[in-house]
Protein backbone atom coordinates (compact mmCIF):
# COMPACT_ATOMS: atom_id res chain seq x y z
CA UNK A 1 0.00 0.00 0.00
CA UNK A 2 1.44 3.37 -1.07
CA UNK A 3 1.40 6.17 1.76
CA UNK A 4 -0.42 9.25 0.34
CA UNK A 5 1.35 12.77 1.65
CA UNK A 6 0.67 16.26 1.67
CA UNK A 7 3.83 18.25 0.56
CA UNK A 8 4.30 21.99 2.23
CA UNK A 9 7.13 24.40 1.28
CA UNK A 10 8.99 26.87 3.26
CA UNK A 11 11.40 29.41 1.67
CA UNK A 12 14.48 27.65 2.71
CA UNK A 13 15.72 31.63 3.96
CA UNK A 14 13.18 31.86 6.21
CA UNK A 15 14.84 29.29 8.36
CA UNK A 16 17.94 30.13 10.31
CA UNK A 17 19.83 28.04 12.60
CA UNK A 18 17.95 27.65 16.26
CA UNK A 19 15.08 29.94 15.02
CA UNK A 20 11.87 27.81 13.54
CA UNK A 21 9.51 28.53 11.28
CA UNK A 22 6.23 27.26 11.75
CA UNK A 23 3.92 25.87 9.83
CA UNK A 24 0.54 26.14 10.60
CA UNK A 25 -2.03 23.41 9.38
CA UNK A 26 -4.96 24.05 11.08
CA UNK A 27 -5.83 26.38 14.80
CA UNK A 28 -5.07 22.73 16.46
CA UNK A 29 -1.86 21.65 14.71
CA UNK A 30 1.46 23.24 13.11
CA UNK A 31 4.84 21.69 11.77
CA UNK A 32 7.85 23.47 12.92
CA UNK A 33 11.08 23.50 10.32
CA UNK A 34 14.78 23.98 11.93
CA UNK A 35 18.08 24.30 10.22
CA UNK A 36 20.96 22.60 12.27
CA UNK A 37 24.21 22.60 10.55
CA UNK A 38 22.80 23.15 7.10
CA UNK A 39 20.39 20.03 7.21
CA UNK A 40 16.55 20.56 7.38
CA UNK A 41 14.45 19.43 9.57
CA UNK A 42 10.46 19.33 10.46
CA UNK A 43 8.73 18.05 13.41
CA UNK A 44 5.09 18.56 14.95
CA UNK A 45 5.21 22.06 16.08
CA UNK A 46 2.87 20.61 19.61
CA UNK A 47 4.15 19.60 22.71
CA UNK A 48 3.15 15.85 23.82
CA UNK A 49 3.02 16.74 27.40
CA UNK A 50 0.60 19.37 26.96
CA UNK A 51 -0.74 21.87 24.21
CA UNK A 52 1.81 24.67 23.38
CA UNK A 53 3.82 25.84 20.10
CA UNK A 54 7.14 24.18 20.59
CA UNK A 55 8.42 26.70 18.07
CA UNK A 56 7.49 29.82 20.41
CA UNK A 57 9.75 27.82 22.86
CA UNK A 58 13.76 28.00 23.03
CA UNK A 59 16.00 26.00 20.62
CA UNK A 60 19.57 26.02 20.94
CA UNK A 61 22.03 23.10 19.12
CA UNK A 62 19.10 20.92 17.53
CA UNK A 63 17.48 21.11 20.94
CA UNK A 64 13.69 22.76 21.35
CA UNK A 65 12.34 23.53 24.80
CA UNK A 66 8.70 24.03 25.46
CA UNK A 67 7.66 27.24 26.29
CA UNK A 68 4.91 25.85 28.67
CA UNK A 69 6.70 23.31 31.20
CA UNK A 70 10.10 23.44 29.59
CA UNK A 71 10.02 19.87 28.19
CA UNK A 72 12.89 19.21 25.71
CA UNK A 73 13.09 17.45 22.25
CA UNK A 74 15.82 16.84 19.54
CA UNK A 75 14.39 18.27 16.44
CA UNK A 76 16.65 15.79 14.56
CA UNK A 77 15.26 12.48 15.89
CA UNK A 78 11.69 13.84 17.76
CA UNK A 79 13.13 12.37 21.02
CA UNK A 80 11.39 13.52 24.53
CA UNK A 81 14.93 14.59 26.13
CA UNK A 82 13.14 15.55 29.19
CA UNK A 83 10.40 15.73 31.70
CA UNK A 84 7.50 16.40 31.86
CA UNK A 85 7.16 14.95 27.94
CA UNK A 86 7.84 11.24 27.75
CA UNK A 87 6.39 11.17 24.01
CA UNK A 88 8.59 12.34 21.36
CA UNK A 89 7.45 14.27 18.58
CA UNK A 90 6.68 13.35 15.34
CA UNK A 91 9.30 14.02 12.28
CA UNK A 92 8.89 14.04 9.11
CA UNK A 93 10.96 14.54 5.53
CA UNK A 94 12.19 17.01 4.11
CA UNK A 95 14.10 18.14 0.34
CA UNK A 96 15.39 20.97 -0.32
CA UNK A 97 15.07 22.45 -3.84
CA UNK A 98 15.51 25.82 -5.68
CA UNK A 99 15.67 27.27 -2.41
CA UNK A 100 12.28 25.69 -0.99
CA UNK A 101 12.32 23.14 1.75
CA UNK A 102 9.38 20.48 1.17
CA UNK A 103 8.04 18.87 4.15
CA UNK A 104 6.16 15.34 3.04
CA UNK A 105 3.45 14.74 5.60
CA UNK A 106 1.65 11.61 5.73
CA UNK A 107 -2.13 12.43 5.49
CA UNK A 108 -2.19 10.20 8.72
CA UNK A 109 0.59 11.66 10.44
CA UNK A 110 0.54 12.87 14.41
CA UNK A 111 0.04 16.17 14.20
CA UNK A 112 -1.99 16.33 11.03
CA UNK A 113 -4.75 14.06 12.41
CA UNK A 114 -3.97 14.89 16.12
CA UNK A 115 -7.00 15.46 18.30
CA UNK A 116 -6.78 18.42 21.63
CA UNK A 117 -9.00 18.08 24.30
Amino acid sequence: MQTEFRIFEVDAARVVEDQPVQVKLSDQAALAVYVIDGQYYAVDDICTHEFAFLSEGYCENGVIECPLHQARFDVRTGAALGPPASLPICTYRTEVCDGVVRIFVPTNACGYTRKTA
